[in-house]
């Protein structure tokens, strides 16, 4: 199923006038000012200053300045007929230490920001937490360390209290799985940690950060619209052979609901996944009742399928991914497979879950080479991905699931985590040694689509 030019101007009879369309992004892929009017240091600042941890040895301390540049950026969504946008707060800028000092520059920063949203008729959408943890709270354990609550606690307080009086769509944190797999199993993001030990402590304090989050905003904030946002993909079996199709289930329970049913009062997935029995000595009295939380929406985050087989050498799972380079598939400069029904398949997914009440997918975009041609940029591929998984979004609303809402990842070629600047998901193309934009053809695209 492909939309037809004739379906792209009729967008909005098709998913209705009350589907949420916008475009999302991230304080630390974006903002660069990384030491600007007392922010402090983040778990990614430092990440990134170690040798070999990014490619290329890139870093995000200017990245697209959006710090100085909001104004140019904003407009440019303006421009564009996006009446969404999703960006997060850094916890650094805010809370310099983590807690206790308040520093009135990021306050301001931030106010700034929102106010020009809303002049411009820009709907905000903020991510409290979008990974970018205070170093200082690291040095202290992070999220290995039960405090690591209250500290959250009292960073979504402030975002609260200084901010909700405008913002009315929140979601706590972005993609646990990730921050916590990436950064405290196998090390290959910030903080940089791995194994067991720091995973399993991590997974916990995150889950009940994002209810006791969740809690905060509910009660300050009684109006607001409250999410969460999961990265998912949809999991496969190589062939249909037991052992493999044990494999992806077990693939499937730690990548797809570890966080997900905890939250929704359904525990951890243990018996797909005994490993997480470890977990037991970390759960207090009370924190059964402390990991559910009734969230307003649900965001998912996909962009890709992973196919799996049995594996006897990779411990906790017996599971690995056949890459998808192996598997002569198109992919994206990530190297992930280019599969639309993988976004319409995860919606269904969540959607059986009695207890999510609306779904939003809160980034689904690619990366692929772009080539700058006359101040142009024709990225075909880019265009044809979004169109081919919007249609699929469509044919999950139209066959009654409740997804309501859809953002593109992302809006400006950004600093990729680990990858650094080598993938381009940009609606925008950034020319980061100039900070020249351009609006690309899938730009454009969006751009008519919306109007």
């Amino acid at each position: 199923m492909e939309l037809t030019d004739q379906d792209t101007q009729l967008h909005k009879q098709l998913f209705g006038s009350d589907f949420i369309w916008g475009v999302s992004t991230a304080a630390f892929q974006i903002e660069g000012a990384h030491d600007a009017d007392g922010k402090g240091e983040s778990v990614w600042d430092a990440f990134t200053a170690k040798k070999g941890k990014i490619l290329n040895a890139d870093h995000a301390r200017v990245s697209c300045d959006f710090y100085n540049r909001y104004q140019e950026d904003i407009d440019l969504i303006s421009q564009l007929n996006i009446p969404n946008f999703r960006f997060s707060i850094s916890w650094a800028r805010l809370l310099p230490s983590g807690t206790g000092q308040i520093n009135q520059a990021g306050i301001d920063y931030y106010n700034r920001v929102i106010d020009y949203c809303i002049s411009k008729k820009v709907e905000p959408w903020v991510t409290i937490y979008h990974w970018d943890l205070p170093q200082t709270l690291e040095q202290k354990g992070g999220w290995t360390n039960r405090e690591v609550i209250d500290w959250f606690s009292e960073f979504v307080t402030l975002c609260a209290k200084s901010f909700g009086d405008r913002v009315k769509h929140w979601m706590v944190m972005n993609e646990p799985v990730v921050f916590t797999g990436a950064g405290y199993f196998f090390g290959i993001h910030a903080p940089g940690r791995n194994g067991i030990k720091n995973f399993i402590p991590a997974i916990h304090h995150v889950v009940l950060s994002i209810n006791a989050g969740g809690k905060i905003l509910r009660e300050l904030l009684p109006e607001a619209q409250i999410g969460t946002t999961f990265s998912c993909s949809q999991i496969e079996p190589l062939t249909d052979k037991p052992r493999d199709v044990a494999a992806a289930v077990r693939a499937d329970a730690l990548i797809n609901r570890l966080f997900i049913e905890p939250l929704l009062g359904l525990g951890y997935p243990v018996k797909e996944l005994p490993v997480l029995k470890s977990l037991q000595k970390y759960i207090k009295p009370g924190d059964e009742d402390n990991m559910r939380f009734d969230f307003d929406f649900i965001g998912i985050q996909n962009y890709t399928r992973e196919i799996v087989k049995y594996s006897f050498f990779t411990p906790y799972i017996g599971a690995r991914m056949v890459k998808a380079e192996n598997r002569n598939v198109e992919l994206t400069a990530m190297r992930w497979e280019v599969y639309p029904p993988s976004i319409y398949n995860m919606i269904k997914k969540f959607d059986a879950y009695p207890q999510i009440k609306s779904i939003i997918i809160t980034e689904n975009g690619a990366a692929f080479p772009d080539t700058v041609t006359d101040d142009e940029v024709h990225d075909s591929k880019r265009l044809q991905y979004l169109k081919n998984y919007i249609a699929q979004v469509l044919k999950a609303k139209n066959e009654g699931c409740k997804i309501n809402g859809y953002f593109v990842w992302t809006l400006t070629d950004n600093f990729e985590w680990a990858e650094g600047y080598h993938p381009r998901f940009g609606l925008i193309h950034v020319d980061h040694s100039t900070q020249k934009r351009i609006v690309k053809d899938s730009g454009l695209w969006y751009s008519e689509f919306l109007k």
